[in-house]
This record gives structure tokens, sequence and C-alpha cells, in this order.
């Protein structure tokens, strides 16, 4: 892509940055409002059923509000589905990856994605900065210091291979919003609809499938606030600011600011649900703000220069 030019694309730039530590942080709160439900005995299908048609009615609300369009023509909508399916499937195969493994190895294995996404571009033939490699490095390291990767728990292919496919089929979302020149023209808006309303209907097959109620297990008015919650912040919010971020500073650098999601979530745990906070996660913690700061800061230097 080409730089943006002058005090707008710095600006644009810095919103592109901003944007990807919102989706990140977004992301991080699933905690916060998917704990309660799977531990109440809502399954994995109706959590994620629920999670994207909540999201894709509060973005059709959005888009009405707005006055947008969700025209787009028939090869856009084949580009559409495929980024329904690449982002549902990561977050099903994440879950799924729970069974086999510990959270903590899941969520380090899961940070793959910056590594795939800037392989993918280099097969593109985007070659990603030197500064980029080194943040992602950075942050890898800084994710399994923090969530204490290979203690306490098994290796498991199946789990490790799952967690692989949720990181792969999130690097492919992020480069086939910013490199599909289908896609330059429709908004960010649109984008997270679509991808929403593809999704839904997925996990709506799953649910059938299973031949489990759809509403079973929730049962109060916390359930559907944190279902609401779930579809709101680490859904609409996450993907709008996801779409918007890569389209500005790239899917590598977007990739990298995803690190703000395990930041959030050991926040979250520590805060709400009084998770010990150890040295390995505060040495954790500092390593992947470095790697942040080290991306964003070398990034306006060369932009300045």
């Amino acid at each position: 892509m080409a730089p943006f030019p002058g005090k707008a694309g710095q600006r644009s730039k810095a919103g592109g940055y901003a944007a990807g530590l919102i989706a990140g942080m977004a992301y991080g709160a699933n905690p916060l409002f998917g704990k309660d439900l799977l531990a109440g005995g809502v399954s994995v299908s109706s959590v994620l059923f629920f999670r994207y048609v909540i999201a894709m009615a509060c973005m059709a609300l959005l888009i009405a509000w707005k006055k947008e369009s969700l025209r787009i023509n028939r090869k856009q909508f084949e580009w559409m589905i495929m980024l329904g399916l690449f982002f549902s499937a990561s977050s099903l195969t994440l879950f799924e990856a729970y069974r086999y493994i510990p959270a903590g190895l899941a969520t380090t294995v899961v940070y793959l994605y910056p590594v795939f996404t800037a392989l993918i571009m280099v097969f593109l033939h985007r070659m990603p900065s030197w500064q980029s490699w080194i943040s992602i490095g950075a942050s890898l390291a800084g994710v399994a210091i923090m969530t204490g990767a290979g203690q306490g728990g098994s290796f498991n292919l199946t789990g490790i291979l799952l967690c692989a496919a949720s990181a792969f089929s999130y690097a492919m979302y992020l480069v086939i919003v910013n490199q599909s020149r289908r896609l330059a023209s429709v908004s960010a808006d649109t984008i997270t609809f679509y991808s929403l309303s593809i999704g839904s209907v997925l996990y709506l097959a799953l649910c059938i499938r299973s031949g489990i109620p759809l509403a079973a297990g929730i049962d109060s008015a916390r359930d559907w606030l944190n279902l609401c919650g779930l579809g709101i912040v680490p859904t609409m919010v996450a993907m709008l600011a996801l779409a918007i971020s890569t389209k500005t500073i790239g899917p590598t650098k977007t990739a990298v600011l995803g690190v703000a999601e395990p930041l959030t979530a050991i926040a979250i745990g520590t805060l709400v649900f009084s998770e010990p906070f150890t040295a390995n996660v505060a040495v954790g913690v500092a390593v992947c703000i470095a790697a942040i700061l080290f991306m964003v800061l070398s990034g306006r230097r060369k932009q300045a220069a």
C-alpha cells in the first residue's frame, strides 16, 4: 500500500494503530462475558451462534443509522463468504482446542497468527519490514511468558493442530481484507456485517446438527446480558476495528497489535476473577508492551524520514 501523504496520512495511520489496539482489547473481553455462559452449561455452538447474530443485528442498526448501503456485487459476495468462513473457523477451532490443551498453551499457539500473516504476505511478494519481524518475535515471546506455555500442561497434537488452524484462519482473514482488490471499495461496516452473517449461518447449522436446543442453558436475564456483551464488544466492535486497522496499516502490523488481546484477558482475569498476577505475567506484559511501542514508534520515525 502506498504511504498516506502529510498530516492527513499521519492521522490515518494513527487511527489504524488505535483501531488495531481497540480490536485486540475488545477480543480480550471474551472471558468477561463468556466464562459464566460456558460454566452454566451453554454449548459452545449456541454461544457462538447468539454472539454472531446479536453482533450482526447491532451492525445492521449501525449501518441503517449511518444510511450506508449494503449493496455488493456477486464477486464481492463470494469474497465475503470466504471471509465469514475463515473468521468463524478461527473461533470454532480455538474453542475445540481448549478440549485438548491448557488455555495458556492454546493462547500462545494461536498467537502464531502474526507469523502466519507475515509469511502469507511474503508469499504474495509483500515483504514486511525488519521492524515488524522483531515486533512479531518479541510479542510472541511475551505471550509465551505471560501464559506460562508448557508449564504443567501436556503436549497434544490434536490441540496444537486445532490452534494452528485457528491462527492460520485468522491470518487469512486479515490478509484478504487488506489485499483483495474486489474489497478495496467495500466499507469496513459492510465487510463486518457480511462476515457476521456468514458466521451466523454456519453456527446455526452446527447447532441444528448437534441436536442441542439453541437456548439450552440460557436461563436468566444475566445470561442474555452476557450474550449481548459478547456480541457487541468482542465481536462487533472487535471485527469493525479489525477491518479499519487492516485496511489502514496492513495485516502484519494489525496482527502484532492483537497482542492487546491476551493483555486484556489477563487484566480481566486479575481484576474481575481474582486470578493471580505472577512474575511471569508481569514480565510477559512488559515484553508485549515493548513490542507494540517499538513497532509504532519505528513506523512513525520511518514515516517522518
